[in-house]
């Protein structure tokens, strides 16, 4: 994929959120930060807009590193959606649409190994980016949004 694919990408999440928000829906945070709090990323885990969840992305990593097998840097970012899921109240089931940035795309059937044994239903919509490098050297990075069912 490319520059445009990410663009559309972006635009349409943006667009989805904009929208509830123009609705006056009350918002929550999960794992939420304040500008006012100085230290840590600037930004939210999750933002809950109506019953739509927006998830920021999420790394793979194990005690601050990228884990040596790229199936096991997926496990590790599908459980964290599934916590993060759960505690809005949703299921992975929820998801609606999901973009995964990828450092090396000849990691994607490792990745789907493991990202198609999270779903009991119909898939969410997806797209799979070739990203270049990403933040500590992870493989992968996904973000999604997920609409209460």
């Amino acid at each position: 994929m490319n520059r445009l694919s990410k663009l559309v990408t972006t635009l349409l999440f943006l667009t989805l959120a904009l929208g509830n928000l123009a609705h006056g829906q009350e918002r929550s945070y999960i794992n939420g930060r304040s500008a006012s709090d100085g230290g840590g990323a600037p930004f939210s885990g999750a933002v809950m807009v109506g019953d739509t969840l927006y998830i920021s992305g999420m790394l793979g990593l194990q005690n601050g590193q990228v884990p040596a097998d790229p199936a096991e840097e997926t496990r590790i970012i599908m459980e964290s959606f599934k916590a993060t899921l759960e505690e809005a109240g949703m299921t992975m089931d929820d998801l609606v649409n999901v973009t995964i940035y990828c450092s090396d795309v000849s990691h994607y059937d490792a990745f789907n190994s493991v990202y198609r044994s999270y779903f009991t239903q119909e898939f969410p919509a997806r797209a799979f980016i070739g990203s270049g490098d990403l933040l500590f050297d992870a493989r992968f990075e996904m973000q999604a949004i997920a609409v209460r069912r």
